[in-house]
């Protein structure tokens, strides 16, 4: 069953937000306001904040330079996950990708199909790591923020999360490239 283990003392990371939005400023930005709302008050720090249009290769390079940047532990970003041409927010993330949690996806599309019914396969909601940092791309809406962080990643970025927790893993993410 999962759970809290309250015997293991909690542990912050340090989180990027980054808005994709043609349109967006961090004045009228809920959603990546929802997600710095969300993450400081779970005890988090916020490591950067930024907004950027759509358009693949600056997002990329955004996440790359954070992948790079030792004061980021995870970036989650909110916009551009969907279906029509400016939408490349998740060709970003994984031109950026190590390797891609696969699962993410599919629990974001379970969470969202109990609030949105079937307008859930809209959604391409994805998850990876590069460098040792996690990467995840969330909808651009603020239900969909409030949802993937209150129902995911509140409960994998909190170490005391049993029986697992992405951020016991943290120290591992690049052992490979550490091998002799």
């Amino acid at each position: 069953m999962p759970r809290i283990d309250e015997t293991k003392e909690f542990i912050p990371v340090r989180i990027a937000v980054l808005t994709v939005s043609d349109s967006r400023s961090l004045e009228d930005d809920r959603s990546g306001q929802v997600l710095v709302d969300r993450l400081t008050a779970a005890g988090h720090s916020l490591a950067d904040r930024k907004i950027l249009p759509d358009e693949r290769r600056e997002i990329a390079d955004q996440l790359r330079a954070w992948v790079a940047d030792d004061t980021v532990d995870v970036v989650i970003s909110t916009g551009g996950t969907g279906l029509t041409g400016r939408d490349v927010t998740i060709e970003a993330h994984r031109d950026v990708y190590e390797k891609e949690i696969d699962a993410f996806g599919t629990v974001f599309t379970i969470v969202s199909m109990q609030k949105i019914g079937t307008s859930a396969v809209q959604s391409r909601a994805t998850g990876g790591v590069a460098g040792a940092t996690y990467l995840f791309a969330l909808p651009g809406s603020p239900g969909a923020c409030k949802d993937g962080w209150d129902e995911i990643l509140s409960k994998q970025l909190d170490y005391r999360h049993a029986p697992c927790n992405f951020v016991e893993i943290m120290p591992r993410l690049d052992e490979h490239l550490r091998r002799k």
